[in-house]
């Protein structure tokens, strides 16, 4: 259950509880694996991946990165990611993905000013995932 004022008066809400905690990751991530799947300009990076398990390892993910429990147990983004950029993936594949996550957050009506904090969250993995 997510905190709030009322439950957690002397908490700083997180960014995780404030977009609505788990409920919200999870319905997050589900639709921005959508969007990325059927986008042909990234989707081939995704080809041989068990797209469950990398559904788990994001909501874990996300929820870590945006104040929530820490139950991540993936790979750092650099070692997750090197096989892809031996793929080819580069900065504009990089640009595509945070545009999906911003309309992911848009679609579920997430306010402006928390995709602006999700987006900073995203961008900060930017040279890890590019392996720069």
């Amino acid at each position: 259950m997510s905190a709030t004022p009322e439950t957690n008066p002397d908490k700083t809400l997180t960014l995780f509880d404030k977009i609505g905690g788990a409920a919200a990751v999870d319905a997050a991530v589900d639709i921005f694996y959508r969007k990325v799947l059927t986008d042909y300009r990234i989707n081939r990076f995704f080809d041989d991946i068990d797209m469950e398990e990398q559904a788990a390892k994001q909501k874990a993910f996300f929820t870590m990165a945006f104040g929530g429990p820490n139950s991540y147990t993936g790979a750092d983004m650099r070692k997750a990611h090197a096989r892809l950029v031996k793929m080819g993936l580069n900065n504009d594949h990089f640009n595509i993905v945070m545009e999906h996550l911003g309309a992911t957050m848009k679609e579920l009506n997430v306010p402006q000013e928390l995709i602006a904090q999700a987006a900073a969250i995203a961008e900060s993995t930017r040279n890890d995932v590019l392996g720069k």
